[in-house]
């Protein structure tokens, strides 16, 4: 069956969702929730990966997930994908009119999950499925701060080189986030023990005591990481394959199988994982997913402060994603804005003003102040969350010093569960972000 893109992309877009899937888990306490991120987890099951739906590592930290699913690109799928997919995936994760910024970034290019988990798979067919747009997609997400997990393909994916026989192959299809070199095992269907480092940060996450290995972890075609070739300062070993001396493949024994690597404070934690313990729901390998996941988002950055606030000046906040000037960009759903505001002595008061925009009033911002540290909606000192985007806090006296000022958008879409996942309906308006403005008046005593 052919498709006509014109009509298929019309149909989506005069219907008020795109699709992504999303689960919840209101039931569930939430794992170390960090503020400031629309959700926890996404997972990319997009094309030439696994059609993976759920994570029993999610499930068990609590984790709020959301995932983007393609038919099987197998030409012995009985339903392969088709064009849908493609056009699917490029809608949510390069963007579309709804959304221009893709579902993995706010407006402003910082991550709007805390972590991307990315199946395995055909890592050079998704990536160019992907293309340099999407692929530069990713990149922005991790220098930004969001946190990347992958499994076999997902391993090679994040690598920028694999040494394939003698050659060193600079890789164009992958993000390059990991600037080291992977080599092919070579093994197939076949189910291995990884050794925990004496040292490794996994041993932080949950382990029981003692346990420093895990059987019967699956191996269908992974890589380990090449410490001879472009070995990257700053990378940490995790784990390593242990091939007893009676294995045919004991040359594997000792190489890296699982690594992780921070490029700078700002960016997300990359851990990269050659083999495939994703999809166990219990005991040692659930374990070692979960400790994954969270050394991972424990890599989040601290929050960036988008500028000080000058008394008397007001400081719009209205620019689009495509001008590309994240310090005066709207804000995304679920997400925080954060300022500074340097205090006098003898302050009588402190008026901190958020205005809204004619035309955007129908969102719910609120406005937080500390000045004791980041002013989260759950630590700040003075709040005002009434609904609407106009609003103000007033401080008698403040104390000399630096204060916190944040934005918060409250408001955010609805999901909905489809073939391909979930639809956002809803408030899809909030994904390209509001605008607003803030000011910052201080009276000063004699």
């Amino acid at each position: 069956m052919k498709f006509n893109k014109v009509l298929i992309l019309s149909f989506l877009l005069c219907f008020p969702t795109w699709l992504v899937f999303a689960t919840n888990n209101k039931t569930q306490p939430q794992y170390n929730r960090s503020q400031g991120f629309y959700k926890d987890v996404f997972m990319d099951s997009g094309l030439a990966l696994t059609s993976r739906r759920t994570l029993p590592a999610c499930r068990a930290l609590g984790l709020s997930m959301e995932y983007f699913v393609s038919a099987s690109t197998s030409k012995k799928a009985k339903n392969p994908a088709n064009e849908v997919d493609t056009l699917l995936q490029k809608m949510i994760m390069v963007g579309n009119p709804l959304d221009y910024n893709g579902v993995l970034l706010y407006p402003d290019g910082a991550p709007r999950f805390r972590m991307i988990y990315v199946n395995g798979g055909i890592s050079n067919s998704h990536g160019y499925s992907l293309k340099k747009a999407g692929r530069n997609i990713m990149k922005t997400f991790v220098a930004n701060g969001g946190g990347y997990v992958g499994s076999c393909a997902g391993a090679y994916f994040a690598s920028q080189y694999v040494l394939d026989k003698d050659s060193l192959i600079e890789k164009s299809m992958y993000l390059g986030i990991w600037p080291g070199c992977v080599r092919q095992t070579g093994l197939k269907k076949a189910y291995n023990t990884i050794s925990i480092e004496k040292n490794s940060k996994l041993l932080s996450y949950g382990f029981p005591n003692g346990i420093m290995k895990v059987d019967s972890v699956r191996h269908n075609g992974g890589c380990y990481a090449e410490t001879k070739v472009k070995w990257p300062k700053g990378t940490e070993i995790l784990a390593r394959l242990s091939m007893p001396k009676t294995d045919p493949r004991h040359d594997l024994d000792g190489k890296p199988i699982i690594w992780a690597y921070k490029a700078s404070p700002f960016s997300g934690r990359i851990i990269q994982c050659g083999s495939h313990p994703e999809s166990v729901a219990s005991e040692e390998r659930l374990d070692l997913v979960t400790s994954m996941f969270r050394y991972a988002m424990d890599g989040n950055p601290t929050p960036q402060i988008k500028g000080e606030l000058l008394p008397g000046q007001t400081r719009e906040m209205n620019r689009h994603t495509k001008d590309k000037v994240p310090a005066y960009t709207r804000i995304g759903d679920k997400q925080y804005h954060h300022f500074t505001l340097c205090v006098p002595k003898k302050c009588e008061k402190l008026e901190i003003t958020l205005g809204d925009y004619k035309g955007w009033r129908d969102f719910d911002l609120f406005l937080f102040a500390s000045n004791t540290g980041f002013a989260f909606s759950d630590t700040a000192q003075y709040r005002n969350v009434r609904f609407g985007v106009a609003k103000k806090i007033t401080i008698d006296n403040p104390k000399e010093g630096v204060y916190y000022i944040s934005v918060f958008c409250d408001t955010t879409v609805n999901t909905t569960e489809s073939k391909y996942g979930t639809m956002y309906t809803g408030r899809i308006d909030v994904l390209n972000g509001v605008p607003y403005s803030i000011k910052a008046e201080i009276t000063v005593g004699q």
